[in-house]
């Protein structure tokens, strides 16, 4: 067999392979054995049909064609094996010559990775948020905790912003009751917005055993998107008691005997997931900078998919489980379809070329992935995906997905590598030293890497295939 690459393009290559005949033994013996098994010739017994029989009975060309099928795929693959391609997605194949007994040519069209120069990142300086916690954020956090281990006691009253009231609920559309819009027994908190719009004004001022009619476009449901009649009946009114602040509610609320330790905690917290945060805004920081230092050439056909692919993932995931199409969806966020359009395929772009610069940096600075990197990554995949790390485990071996979270963790590691020779300061001038951060935060990087580049898996997928 020999062949030779033609470069079309940054991303995309033409393959042109001349076949000896000789090399299709194999495939036609193979046709042969198989048309054997699915045909069946008077005086012959089932398997046993000559060759030359089945070329007088069924056509010579029959044979050829089942022979091609199965030994294309070999000699594609040897081929690009040979000029040691780095292949995205199918390639569209052309036989330019088959002559029974003398050769076989064709031609294959792929995509490509691109070759990227990785320049000097060490000067990359980015800018954060500094880490500032005021005694009033502290306040708030008390606050909330507070609420948390607010009471509730029955009053015979009107309700009022803030009661917590039960209630009986019945949607109407067009006349007619839902089958799932009757619910009885709910707890709601007046003024919390975790219901229907309109609700709020509807509750205020009723007793127990008063009702209102009000109406609201359903959220979920049946009729999700749908203006509703609702029916709202007050079967109880329950005042909200808080705990005073003090060393019994610390002792109550913590495992701190004072309330003076339990704002100190609390500071302290604080001052945790601001730093995270920090960590995690130098990493998307950083990796922009990196993105405009680098040019990356993207395969047009691989970014169709990879935006097809992020609508329906969309369309009918994300918004199907929380009752939405597509146009209540642009209508909420404000968006024509157009603007739509150009944002996933703006994400998509940077999604695609996120992982091909950090997979050549992964190369040029011969990072590896361990067995207890792995496992930590896969727990907190886990733990994401609301599975046991045994389930979520089992899901990705049996998916054959291995392979894909291991990029992800040296992908992390790509760009720690970069936003460790990065100079990082916050917003007072002061140099941030995120040594403390990488530990917790380098494993989720690879998950914000591949979160911007679903393209991962199906790019993946596409070239083992």
């Amino acid at each position: 067999m020999k062949s030779a690459v033609e470069t079309l393009n940054p991303t995309r290559v033409r393959l042109t392979v001349e076949v000896p005949f000789e090399e299709l033994k194999d495939s036609l013996d193979a046709a042969y054995k198989k048309i054997n098994q699915q045909v069946t010739v008077k005086g012959f017994r089932k398997g046993k049909i000559p060759a030359r029989v089945i070329d007088q009975r069924f056509g010579r060309g029959a044979v050829l064609e089942e022979a091609v099928n199965d030994a294309l795929p070999k000699f594609y693959t040897e081929a690009v094996n040979e000029a040691e391609l780095n292949v995205l997605g199918q390639p569209e194949v052309d036989i330019t010559e088959l002559k029974d007994n003398e050769t076989l040519n064709f031609t294959a069209e792929v995509d490509v990775r691109p070759t990227i120069e990785i320049p000097d990142y060490s000067g990359i300086e980015v800018e954060v948020d500094a880490v500032e916690i005021a005694d009033e954020d502290v306040d708030k956090a008390v606050e909330e905790l507070r609420e948390r281990f607010a009471s509730t006691s029955p009053v015979e009253r009107a309700a009022e912003d803030g009661d917590v009231v039960t209630i009986d609920l019945e949607a109407k559309v067009e006349g007619e009751v839902l089958e799932d819009g009757v619910a009885s027994g709910v707890s709601y908190t007046i003024g919390s917005g975790e219901l229907l719009e309109g609700i709020d004004d509807a509750v205020k001022g009723l007793e127990a055993g008063g009702e209102a009619t009000f109406t609201s476009e359903l959220k979920g449901g049946s009729a999700a998107g749908k203006e509703s009649e609702v029916t709202v009946k007050v079967t109880q009114v329950a005042k909200r008691e808080l705990p005073e602040l003090d060393d019994d509610f610390a002792q109550l609320a913590s495992e701190f005997d004072t309330l003076d330790e339990l704002k100190a905690d609390s500071r302290k917290r604080l001052e945790t997931a601001r730093q995270f945060d920090q960590a995690t805004q130098a990493q998307e920081r950083v990796l922009e900078k990196l993105l405009e230092l680098v040019e990356v050439p993207v395969p047009e056909k691989l970014l169709e998919d990879e935006i097809r692919t992020r609508k329906h993932n969309l369309e009918h995931h994300q918004l199907g489980q929380m009752g939405l199409d597509l146009a209540k969806y642009l209508e909420i966020q404000g968006k024509t379809e157009e603007e739509f359009d150009a944002e996933t395929k703006e994400q998509a772009e940077k999604g695609i070329k996120t992982q091909f610069v950090l997979d050549e940096l992964v190369n040029k600075e011969k990072l590896n992935v361990n067995q207890e990197e792995l496992t930590e990554h896969l727990m907190r995949r886990a733990q994401s995906s609301g599975m046991s790390p045994d389930q979520f485990a089992q899901a990705v071996v049996e998916g054959g997905q291995v392979p894909m979270l291991v990029g992800e963790v040296a992908r992390g590691k790509a760009l720690a590598v970069v936003v460790e020779a990065a100079t990082v300061k916050d917003t007072n001038g002061e140099v941030v030293d995120l040594d403390d951060e990488d530990d917790s935060v380098e494993g989720e990087q690879a998950a914000e890497a591949d979160a911007a580049v679903e393209a991962d898996k199906a790019s993946e997928e596409k070239s083992e295939a």
